[in-house]
């Protein structure tokens, strides 16, 4: 078998951090590492294809599969996953004491595409009602003036999106009250700073994420892998090995987490974390796998279709290698 040299994005994640230094080994290839934050490998990958197994973001993911043009095939180890109730700040002059009062507002957001975006407009629709249409969306820079969307959208008229003016930031602009909130994976610097009549919509975002998923069994995917398309259709036994690579790794970093005679984390009570964690969501909280996952695949793949995003909806097997979709069991 040809051994493939092969070069690797991929934030550095505990996760991933066992095939970033090669305690977990791609079996038949050589992996030249690039450890990254994911905006600059989703960048770098999308637009220029620059590496042959990458970092994804799922929505931008999702977008080039329903078009028939992702240079990219997925494999489905979720290398980030976040809950996204933190994510909605919000003037609390306007009476929004409750998300439901976000229909009709004026919300801004990076980007209309990003992944942490759709799936907390999916949870305002489906929990509480504020359908995508019913409100006024502003697109623009968090903190640095003058972002656009970096993918070229294509959404239904009665779907309200604008750039906010070029010289401004929704930050800046949540802070004036010219927005009524904003969603976002980051924390806008008016929030940290303690800008006055500016709050989270979740103040316990702990709380209500620990009710979403016992409401839902919803753990949202933000990330996946994906390895290049053209090495894939030619040698198509790497992507099993990548994966099973990626489960190895992510196996060595849940060992570590557990070990309470000596912390692998620099937390006093990261161990009784994870506990509480496991006795809420389970012993394999950090799931890999598409069938094991097909709840929270099914969803997103949804919210995109709702929101526009995707002109029909997307299968879940689709998304994946068809080998990686169920390993073999001895």
């Amino acid at each position: 078998m040809t051994v493939l040299d092969l070069s690797l994005a991929v934030c550095e994640y505990d996760r991933c951090k066992a095939v970033l230094d090669g305690r977990a080994r791609v079996d038949g290839c050589n992996i030249y590492p690039t450890a990254i934050e994911p905006e600059e490998a989703f960048h770098r990958a999308f637009k220029y294809q620059e590496f042959d197994v990458t970092e994804l973001s799922m929505s931008s993911f999702t977008m080039l599969t329903s078009r028939g043009d992702s240079p990219y095939v997925g494999i489905p180890a979720f290398v980030s996953r976040l809950f996204r109730h933190s994510g909605i700040y919000i003037r609390t002059d306007r009476g929004i004491d409750d998300p439901s009062k976000l229909k009709g507002m004026v919300i801004g957001l990076p980007e209309y595409q990003i992944t942490a975006t759709v799936w907390i407009r999916g949870i305002l629709e489906d929990e509480y009602g504020v359908d995508v249409r019913s409100v006024k969306w502003k697109q623009g820079g968090l903190e640095d003036a003058g972002r656009t969307e970096r993918s070229n959208l294509d959404l239904p008229a009665d779907i309200d999106l604008t750039p906010i003016p070029s010289d401004r930031t929704l930050s800046d602009m949540l802070a004036s009250g010219e927005i009524d909130a904003l969603i976002s994976a980051r924390a806008p610097s008016c929030f940290l700073k303690g800008a006055p009549n500016v709050g989270r919509m979740f103040p316990d975002y702990r709380a209500a994420e620990q009710d979403y998923f016992r409401n839902t069994g919803i753990f949202p995917i933000m990330h996946i892998i994906g390895v290049r398309r053209s090495i894939y259709e030619k040698h198509p036994w790497v992507a099993v090995n990548l994966y099973k690579a990626f489960l190895e790794s992510k196996k060595l970093a849940m060992y570590e987490l557990s070990q309470i005679g000596h912390l692998f984390v620099s937390l006093p009570w990261s161990v009784m974390e994870r506990d509480q964690t496991v006795a809420l969501m389970g012993e394999d909280f950090w799931s890999y796998g598409a069938y094991e996952n097909k709840k929270v695949l099914e969803t997103f793949l949804r919210y995109h279709h709702e929101q526009g995003l995707s002109k029909r909806l997307v299968g879940m097997e689709e998304l994946f290698a068809p080998s990686t979709l169920e390993l073999t069991k001895i």
